[in-house]
């Protein structure tokens, strides 16, 4: 049964909830000198998003007219897009790490006519490129330049001249919505790929609408809610949230400052958060590892929690009842241990999410047993990001849960998991021929995800189907899986990555976290050291190569890790090894560290 939207875009979605709940907090930004959260009302946000749809209106842009933000998630950010929106037009963005060479290729590539930038370093990045749609840079922060190429302004200026523009002529933007409906362009993601030039996903005011509908159909957002966003909002996870928290009209703190997150979960008290697996990864690192420095009593009582909290999971997620004695026994392991963890995320979280990469079941199992239960789900670009999630109420650890709203699935004959409805993408802009590959002839898009279903429709992900590993002996490897069961045995992990094709045997290249493997080397030979001192020396190699030891144990014989290597310094987006999203780049990574994987298998027979 086809799911009932009650809007035509995202401006009429955005002014019915202007209209709904003037009052109320919409969404805060830190203050500047950083005392806590600073919170605009719907109205104020609404009055903002209308300036700015004026401004560009007097700036040329019109009806799927692509206008390009190229900035951090900040509050600013949210009105332009609004803006944007209510002016007609459709957001490009652009992540603010994304070199320049990159930057003016998805500008150019988009046909972007206004771009938002975040100040004139980011503007500078398309400086003294040829942009012939270009005509209009309208900076967050700085000072416009006189002498650019392409003329500058601020954003408050661009929202004087709006609210000029609207005194003037009152139903403007009334005016310029009107025309916007579920099949016009909304956004144009670019996706980062691993080879190749970033495609243009084409995704529908429709396919948002009906994203943030279905979240709270799921139960995943409420209006009572208070949601701390951070994600990047260049990335489509981050967009569909954007649409959730206005559907729902839950007040939203907005701050990309990931370094800051931990320090202000305790300020703002989200009872929702969501975020990539990485981030879930340090909590855990950090709870276990300062466990297990604390030694004695302190780790034994650790220890002696998440086991109680792990056998009353395992109860529940199999369906039997918890007996009153392990009810007992939990309480006070919450006591004892798991309140201190709840309180580092504010005390006050009811839902958490992860997307954007797998998550290792071990760490998802450890957070419900610290009563933090994680709704792992699942999506990419070309849906809108949100397709499956596991309800806070049906959760099944190792799945990415139950399809959203009327979305169909069905996986295909190799196993590849096939989605078809509206938050699927129009297509990949300006390229017909891949968007003709990316689809079955029944109109089903080709996710390139390998996975199952169960009776009551959870989704299972095996892998990317263009990760899995052959050995040169034949058999299939799921990489991911066995980086996920990595990181949950070794909780110095920063990043895994399994290497293996074409090999006769499987190595892994590991890199350490920064903080747990300091902790790790206090008190020791190693104490004081920088980071490459430690992570170079013969003990932590034997740390790393004792874990990989536990790790075999649980592999069949052909996916067991043979050679390890530790890593001189972390993963970054800066070197091509992640994604912002902050999944693994694994053609970045094996082409940066070509050197150390020929040294693993020197003297191999591996066969092409």
């Amino acid at each position: 049964m086809a799911l009932d939207i009650p809007y035509r875009s995202i401006p009429d979605m955005f002014r019915k909830r202007v209209a709904a709940t003037p009052d109320q907090h919409a969404f805060a930004h830190p203050a500047p000198d950083d005392s806590g959260p600073v919170w605009l009302t719907w109205a104020q946000v609404g009055r903002r998003a209308d300036a700015v749809a004026a401004g560009l209106h007097g700036l040329g842009v019109g009806l799927e007219d692509p206008v390009a933000i190229l900035a951090n998630t900040r509050l600013e950010w949210i009105i332009a897009d609004f803006g944007i929106m209510c002016a007609g037009g459709a957001t490009t963005t652009v992540y603010p790490t994304t070199e320049p060479q990159d930057a003016a290729y998805i500008i150019a590539d988009s046909g972007s006519r206004v771009l938002f930038a975040e100040n004139p370093a980011q503007a500078a990045k398309v400086a003294g490129t040829q942009l012939p749609a270009l005509t209009h840079v309208v900076l967050f922060d700085g000072t416009p330049d006189p002498a650019a190429a392409v003329p500058q302004l601020t954003l408050a200026e661009l929202e004087e001249q709006g609210a000029q523009a609207l005194a003037a002529d009152p139903g403007l933007v009334d005016r310029l919505i009107a025309p916007v409906g579920p099949d016009h362009l909304a956004t144009l993601i670019y996706t980062s790929g691993t080879t190749g030039r970033p495609k243009g996903v084409e995704l529908l005011h429709g396919g948002w609408c009906w994203e943030g509908v279905v979240q709270a159909e799921t139960g995943l957002l409420r209006d009572d809610d208070v949601q701390y966003l951070w994600l990047p909002l260049s990335h489509s996870f981050g967009k569909t949230l954007l649409c959730g928290s206005t559907h729902v009209g839950l007040p939203t703190y907005v701050d990309g400052r990931v370094d800051k997150l931990v320090e202000l979960l305790s300020v703002i008290r989200p009872t929702l958060m969501c975020g990539a697996p990485r981030v879930y990864e340090k909590v855990y690192n950090k709870a276990v590892t300062t466990a297990q420095d604390a030694g004695g009593a302190k780790a034994k009582i650790f220890a002696w929690a998440v086991a109680v909290g792990k056998e009353k999971i395992a109860l529940e997620q199999a369906g039997r009842p918890v007996p009153g004695g392990l009810k007992l026994r939990y309480a006070v392991a919450e006591k004892l241990v798991f309140s201190k963890l709840q309180a580092r995320l504010g005390g006050r979280i009811r839902v958490l999410v992860s997307g954007a990469a797998p998550l290792s079941a071990e760490i998802a199992t450890f957070f419900a047993a610290a009563n933090l239960p994680i709704s792992e789900g699942y999506g990419l670009t070309e849906t809108s990001a949100g397709n499956f999630v596991n309800p806070p109420d049906g959760l099944r650890i190792g799945t990415v849960g139950r399809a959203m709203g009327d979305l169909e699935c069905r996986i295909d004959t190799d196993g590849e998991i096939l989605v078809r409805g509206r938050p699927v993408m129009r297509g990949y802009h300006n390229l017909p021929e891949e968007t003709a590959a990316a689809f079955t002839e029944d109109g089903f898009f080709r996710t390139g995800d390998i996975g199952s279903l169960d009776d009551d429709g959870y989704l299972r992900i095996t892998d990317r189907k263009k990760d899995l590993v052959k050995t040169s002996g034949g058999k299939y490897v799921a990489p991911s899986h066995i980086e996920g069961m990595f990181k949950a045995i070794c909780p110095y992990t920063s990043q895994a990555i399994v290497i293996g094709q074409a090999r006769n045997y499987c190595t892994m290249l590991v890199s350490l976290d920064p903080d747990a493997i300091r902790g790790w080397a206090a008190g020791g030979p190693l104490d004081g050291r920088d980071y490459a001192e430690i992570v170079a020396s013969p003990e932590a190699r034997a740390m790393v190569e004792e874990h990989v030891a536990q790790l075999n144990t649980k592999l069949n014989r052909w996916e067991t890790i043979k050679k390890v290597t530790v890593l001189p310094r972390d993963l970054t987006i800066e070197d091509g090894e992640m994604t912002p999203s902050l999944k693994i780049k694994r053609r970045g990574v094996e082409s940066n560290f070509a050197a150390e994987i020929d040294r693993m298998y020197a003297g191999s027979l591996a066969e092409i």
